[in-house]
C-alpha cells in the first residue's frame, strides 16, 4: 500500500526522528491559543514601535500548509480549524532542533510552535518560535498546492483531503451543523418535545419508497431500515404526547442524483390539535427563523435563481396544473384526456397506472420545476396520499400539501388519517397495488392500524428535507456538497499511482 517511492521517502524521514529518540507521532502537548484566538489577541503588535512582544508566550497547533527554507531560517503556514498563522523559525532560537526540522518537516505535517508574537517586516502578525514539535508525520504527500484537490469524485470518496486542502469545505459544514441546529432550537420554542424511534423497523412505512433490508441475529427474521418515523411518532401522538419531532437518518433504496441520495436526513413533526393549515404557518415562521440565525436576505440567489421569501403563495394541486402548467380543466378532470395529453407530450407512462398518479406525472414534468418562490401545494390526489386526511367536502382529495422552492420539493405536510377503518381500506389499497408491481407502494401495517383504533386527536404532521434545506441556504448544487460522506459507487483504489499523480 505505501510502495510509492515519495511515501517511502516520508516514512525514512518518520523512521529518522525515532532514530533521533522523537515520536513522529507526539502526544500530550497542548496549544494556548487557536490560530485566530492568536491574531485577535496580538493584533496590536502591528501597532508598537518595536513589533514584538518578548513577554508573551503562546503555543499553537496546526498543519504546515506552506514551507518556505531561507538558509537558517524558514516562515511557516500553520492551518488549524479557525484560521493560518505564520511562525518564523532560526537557528538562532533552537539550534540542533532547526537541523532536525530542516531535514524532517514537510507540507501536511501537523505541529506545535511556542513563542512569542511578532510583526514581520511586510506586517504580517506571526509567532516566533521558541520551541518546535512534529506531533504527526504525514507520510502521504498533499494534493500540489496550486492545483489543489479538483477531482470531484475524489473530493466526495476522500472527504478528509477535500477538508485539507478546500477550506471553504468546511464552511458549508459548519452552516449545516447551525441550520440543524437552528430547527431544533426553533421547534423546541414552539413547544415541542424531542423524542427518538426505532431505526430499524418490522414493517416500512411511513412514505413510498424501496427499503433497505438488514437481518436480526437475535431475534432470527428480517428488519428493514427505516424509510420514515412517520407511524412510530404518530403512536406517540396516540399515547398522549401532544407536539413530537425527531431529527433522524432515512433510508431509501432508490436512485441517485444531485438531490436524492439513498441515506438522508429528515425532520419530522407531528402536532395533535392542529391542521395543515396550522403547519404552512409554521413553516412561514421556521423560514423568517431561519434566515434571520442565519443573517440571510429575504431574496436569496440559488442555481441562478432569486427566491423571494416575501412572495410566499398558496395554489391548489388542479390550479397549479391548469395555471402553472398550461394543462386545460377539461383535460385534467378527466382519466382519459389526461393520459393521451401525456403520451401527446412524449412522456413515458407505467400501465396502469392511477388517475392520481397520471396527475402526479403531470405535476412532476409540468409544474415543479415552475415553482421558484416558495409555493404551498394544496389539495393532493387522495390516491398518492395513503396517510392523509380526506377532505369533508371532497373525499377525492387529502387535506395535504407539499412545499416547494427554486423548482423541488422542500417539504410534506397534511392532517393526519386518524380513522381507523380508513386507513385499513388505504393499506389495502396499497398492497394491491404492490401485487400490481409497484414496488413502492407501502406495506399493510395492522399494529398502526390498531393503535389508530385506540384514538389518535385530529393531528397535522410535516417532513422537511434537511440535505436539500441546507442546500438552499448555503447554494450547494448537488446533495454529495453537504453531506460530508455520500454514498457512492465503489471503485478499486490503488492508493500507489493516486499519491504518484
Amino acid at each position: 500500500m505505501f510502495s510509492n517511492q515519495y511515501i517511502q521517502q516520508r516514512i525514512h524521514k518518520a523512521n529518522s526522528l525515532r532514530e533521533e529518540g522523537k515520536n513522529p507521532y507526539k502526544n500530550g502537548l497542548k496549544r494556548s491559543l487557536t490560530n485566530a484566538a492568536f491574531l485577535e489577541k496580538y493584533a496590536y503588535i502591528k501597532g508598537l514601535e518595536e513589533p514584538k512582544d518578548k513577554e508573551k508566550c503562546e503555543s499553537i497547533v496546526g498543519r504546515v500548509k506552506l514551507l518556505r527554507l531561507m538558509g537558517k531560517a524558514c516562515f511557516i503556514k500553520i492551518e488549524d480549524e479557525s484560521a493560518i498563522l505564520q511562525a518564523y523559525v532560526s537557528q538562532n532560537e533552537l539550534n540542533d532542533e532547526f537541523k532536525s526540522l530542516k531535514k524532517h518537516l514537510e507540507v501536511g505535517d501537523i505541529v506545535l510552535v511556542k513563542g512569542f508574537p511578532f510583526a514581520t517586516k511586510t506586517g504580517e502578525l506571526s509567532v516566533h518560535a521558541l520551541e518546535f514539535h512534529i506531533l504527526s508525520k504525514t507520510i502521504v504527500p498533499l494534493p500540489e498546492k496550486f492545483h489543489g484537490l479538483s477531482d470531484i469524485e475524489l473530493r466526495y470518496r476522500q472527504r478528509y483531503l477535500d477538508l485539507i486542502v478546500n477550506p471553504s469545505v468546511k464552511d458549508v459544514f459548519k452552516k449545516r451543523s447551525l441550520i440543524v441546529s437552528s430547527v431544533r432550537k426553533f421547534f423546541e420554542t414552539e413547544g415541542f418535545l424531542e423524542v427518538e424511534t426505532p431505526m430499524m423497523h418490522p414493517i416500512p412505512g411511513g412514505a413510498n419508497a424501496r427499503p433497505f433490508i438488514t437481518y436480526h441475529n437475535a431475534l432470527e427474521i428480517e428488519r428493514y431500515l427505516r424509510i420514515a418515523p412517520e407511524l412510530y411518532l404518530k403512536r406517540l401522538i396516540v399515547g398522549g404526547f401532544e407536539a413530537v419531532f425527531e431529527i433522524n437518518r432515512n433510508f431509501r433504496n432508490e436512485g441517485m442524483d444531485h438531490s436524492h441520495n439513498p441515506e438522508f436526513t429528515m425532520i419530522e413533526f407531528y402536532w395533535a390539535y392542529h391542521t395543515y393549515e396550522d403547519l404552512i404557518e409554521l413553516s412561514k415562521r421556521l423560514f423568517d427563523y431561519l434566515l434571520k440565525t442565519l443573517n440571510l436576505p429575504s431574496k436569496i440567489i440559488y442555481n441562478d435563481m432569486e427566491v423571494d421569501f416575501n412572495q410566499t403563495s398558496v395554489i391548489s394541486y388542479l390550479d397549479a396544473l391548469e395555471t402553472i402548467g398550461g394543462i386545460s380543466r377539461d383535460i385534467l378532470e378527466k382519466e382519459d384526456r389526461l393520459l393521451a395529453y401525456l403520451l401527446e407530450q412524449g412522456i413515458k407512462v407505467e400501465p396502469n397506472l392511477t388517475y392520481g398518479k397520471l396527475l402526479a406525472e403531470a405535476f412532476d414534468h409540468f409544474v415543479e420545476h415552475q415553482l421558484i418562490n416558495p409555493t404551498f401545494v394544496t389539495q393532493y390526489p387522495i390516491e398518492i396520499s395513503p396517510l392523509a386526511r380526506r377532505n369533508d367536502s371532497n373525499p377525492n382529495i387529502a387535506d395535504r400539501f407539499e412545499l416547494f422552492i427554486a423548482g423541488k420539493e422542500i417539504a410534506n405536510g397534511f392532517s393526519e388519517l386518524n380513522d381507523p377503518l380508513d386507513q385499513l381500506e388505504r393499506f389495502k389499497n396499497q398492497v394491491a397495488e404492490k401485487e400490481k408491481g409497484d414496488e413502492e407502494a407501502q406495506y399493510m401495517d395492522e399494529d398502526y392500524v390498531w393503535a389508530l383504533a385506540h384514538g389518535m386527536p385530529p393531528t397535522a404532521g410535516q417532513g422537511i428535507g434537511i440535505d436539500r434545506l441546507v442546500m438552499l441556504l448555503t447554494g450547494a448544487k448537488s446533495i454529495k456538497d453537504v453531506i460530508l460522506f455520500p454514498a457512492m459507487r465503489p471503485v478499486k483504489n490503488d492508493f500507489n499511482v493516486e499519491s504518484e499523480e
